[in-house]
Parts: structure tokens; C-alpha cells; sequence
């Protein structure tokens, strides 16, 4: 087991935003009908397996840093890339309640992996920190009044959300990246990559 930094990913520049819209074909999750009180749990749902994920010693023996093929990430790097995506979304659902029609500051997903050197990070670790970050972005959710689902924001490449649809965004991501490494969706709706 190499501990070098993987080779860089092809990054990805599809749009995912449809998936608020319709069923992902490729992962089967269909975060169109998800309500704004089905979005805590599911957050919940789509995090906890992780755990598991990261925690088989048999699966990191044979490969939890290793890549099925150069062009897609390691699931340590899946799990590393969700440990930070649940802090940038905690961070974007602030940043609506706190401002009208905000535009969210660009995280490039990319980027990130390699200043995070996530191939490179201790699986307890990113583990315990998933826990954390899932409940830290609970509890943000939680902030939010019936009312505050329909205050519209924009990513920096101009895709509009409403909060609620950025949720359904966000819950794809997460069940997709369960897609990613084999580990299903732990019994939520029937998840890729594009924050």
C-alpha cells in the first residue's frame, strides 16, 4: 500500500444540477420528491455507512486507497471528498438564511482533493470527522423554518437553487458517492460527483 499521491483525476465538468429534477440513471437515487423533512435523515441515511466503509480492515487491506482505475477515485478519496462536502454545504446552508439570494462562494472538488492529499488520509479519521460534519450540517438544517425552503441562491457558475432543491442536490451527491464504492444507499430512495 502506496502512501504517493495518486495521479491526478480528470476533472469533472458535467452538470449535475438534474438531479433535483429527475432520477440519476446511473445510481438510481431520485432526490426530485425528497421534502424538506425527509432531508435530515436522509443526510443521516447516506452518511452512516461510511463508517463501515472506512472501518473494514479487510477492505483497507485490499484496497481502500486504491483506485479501480487511474481515471476514479480511490473509496478513501470518495470518503475524503464527502467528509468535505458536508462542510461546504453546512457553510452554503448558513450562508442563505443569512443573506438574500447569495451567490456561493466556487469550491473546486478537485482542487480540494489534492490540497487535502486524500489518498494520502487516515481512515479512522475522515470516519469520525464524517460523523461530525453530518451532524454539524443537521443541525444547521434544523435552523430552517417551512418558510426559508424557497430562498433562491446560485452557484459562481450561475446554476440557480432554491434551498430546497440544493438539499435534494446535496442528497443525491451523497447517495451517489455511496454508489461510487459499492456501498448501496443504507435503505434511502435509490448518487456522483459535480458539488
Amino acid at each position: 500500500m502506496s502512501l504517493e499521491p495518486a495521479d491526478p483525476i480528470v476533472p469533472d465538468t458535467k452538470d449535475w444540477t438534474w438531479t433535483t429534477q429527475r432520477p440519476c440513471a446511473e445510481c438510481g437515487f431520485d432526490a426530485s420528491a425528497v421534502t424538506p423533512d425527509q432531508l435530515p435523515t436522509l443526510v443521516r441515511a447516506l452518511t452512516r455507512p461510511w463508517a463501515l466503509v472506512l472501518g473494514d480492515e479487510e477492505a483497507a487491506a485490499v484496497g481502500l486507497r486504491d483506485r479501480p482505475d487511474p481515471s476514479t477515485w480511490s473509496p478513501l478519496e470518495y470518503a475524503c471528498h464527502v467528509h468535505d462536502v458536508l462542510d461546504v454545504f453546512a457553510g452554503r446552508f448558513a450562508l442563505i438564511l443569512a443573506k438574500e439570494d447569495p451567490t456561493l462562494p466556487n469550491w473546486d472538488q478537485d482542487e480540494a482533493a489534492v490540497a487535502g492529499a486524500y489518498a494520502a488520509q487516515d481512515p479512522a479519521e475522515v470516519g469520525a470527522g464524517i460523523s461530525t460534519r453530518t451532524d454539524a450540517l443537521v443541525e444547521q438544517l434544523g435552523r430552517y423554518d417551512s418558510g426559508d425552503w424557497d430562498r433562491s441562491t446560485q452557484r459562481s457558475d450561475g446554476a440557480s437553487f432554491t434551498a430546497l432543491t440544493l438539499g435534494r442536490y446535496l442528497v443525491h451527491d451523497l447517495a451517489h458517492h455511496l454508489h461510487d464504492v459499492g456501498a448501496g444507499s443504507a435503505g434511502a430512495p435509490t448518487g456522483r460527483r459535480g458539488v
